[in-house]
């Protein structure tokens, strides 16, 4: 079959390459297993870090790709979970099952890594690692759903407890966690604010249903979002890009405020200061989410017709650099997707 792995390279400044090649079609060794044929992936920056030599735990020629949608094609075992001919999105990532802590076990996103990925024609899977598509959603949305909308899923409502009519900004709209707990917040019923260094990508946020935004290279940024609110206190911050933004955080949030982390792409250091501390502001750090979560979040995505934002799609495997270069620009609104197949969705 076809697939994509990650291979080592001396290039300076590293950059692995993502080198299509033919490998043997994974075959099920265990009950409780499932075939997948592939219909659909998409890319995540994890991606991206893997092959600049930054992302911790690279196995080399691995299959790269922790997003994907497909059909069972193969079951072993007597599991009534899933049938063959379901279309399925599979959990990206294995060792955590239900801790709302942390995960419980040896933690590990899929691809690139010590568990192969789903840039390929064929997956195997843990049935309990399968979850249904809801119906609305295409291959391309549903490839689009797994990293993203576990992440923001559990920065959202498991750290940020979330509710209606709360006021919550959500920095570096444009990625594809961000635009996931934009969507889940406004379904949610609560106020929510963006910021971006692109207005672009503000007025498309803001047709999704956000309530205004700012750009962030404004120095007087953070005065600016406290216009839009009418001095109003934000209740929650769900931030994916640290560095110095965490100062204007403490002023705009109200006491007893939340800042969710999960990422920091635009500097690995924040400041949280006793003046923080006094306002009984916390900073909880989120990354991924439980299988638990996972199923929670598809139900929620089901019950309330969200739609992921795909920014673009390309035909196959081949089109995998292709889609690298677009990421590494930084220029998408939305997820980038491979189709494998033409759309399965009946």
């Amino acid at each position: 079959m076809k697939a994509v792995i990650v291979e080592e390279t001396n290039f300076e400044p590293t950059y692995h390459n993502a080198k299509l090649v033919d490998i043997p079609k994974p075959e099920l060794t265990e009950d409780g297993q499932a075939l997948l044929d592939v219909h659909a992936v998409s890319f995540n920056h994890r991606e991206v870090w893997i092959r600049k030599g930054v992302y911790p735990v690279i196995v080399f020629d691995s299959v790269m790709g922790a997003d994907g949608v497909g059909r069972i094609a193969e079951v072993k075992g007597n599991s009534s979970k899933h049938k063959v001919g379901d279309r399925v999105v599979v959990m990206p990532s294995v060792g955590w099952a239900k801790d709302p802590r942390g995960p419980e076990e040896d933690y590990y996103i899929l691809g690139g890594g010590p568990v192969p990925g789903l840039f390929s024609e064929h997956f195997v899977a843990q049935q309990d690692d399968l979850f249904t598509v809801p119906d609305h959603l295409t291959d391309a949305e549903a490839a689009a759903l797994p990293l993203a909308g576990l992440t923001a899923w559990r920065a959202v409502f498991t750290k940020g407890q979330v509710r209606e009519g709360q006021n919550v900004l959500i920095t570096g709209i444009g990625g594809g966690v961000a635009l996931m707990a934009l969507l889940f917040c406004v379904a949610a019923g609560a106020n929510v604010y963006v910021n971006s260094s692109d207005d672009a990508k503000i007025f498309k946020a803001i047709e999704l249903g956000a309530q205004g935004g700012v750009n962030y290279k404004a120095d007087n940024w953070d005065s600016q979002l406290q216009n839009l609110t009418h001095g109003e206190p934000f209740d929650v911050v769900i931030d994916g890009a640290g560095g110095d933004g965490f100062q204007a955080f403490n002023k705009l949030l109200r006491m007893g405020g939340i800042i969710v982390s999960y990422g920091m792409a635009g500097k690995s250091e924040v400041d949280y200061t006793m003046i923080a501390v006094l306002r009984n502001i916390e900073v909880r750090g989120s990354t991924m989410g439980s299988r638990v979560e996972f199923g929670e979040m598809i139900d929620f995505v089901a019950k309330h017709k969200i739609k992921p934002v795909v920014s673009q799609v390309w035909p196959g495997l081949e089109s995998a650099e292709e889609a690298f270069n677009v990421m590494k620009a930084g220029a998408q609104f939305g997820k980038l997707v491979l189709t494998l197949k033409n759309d399965s969705k009946l």
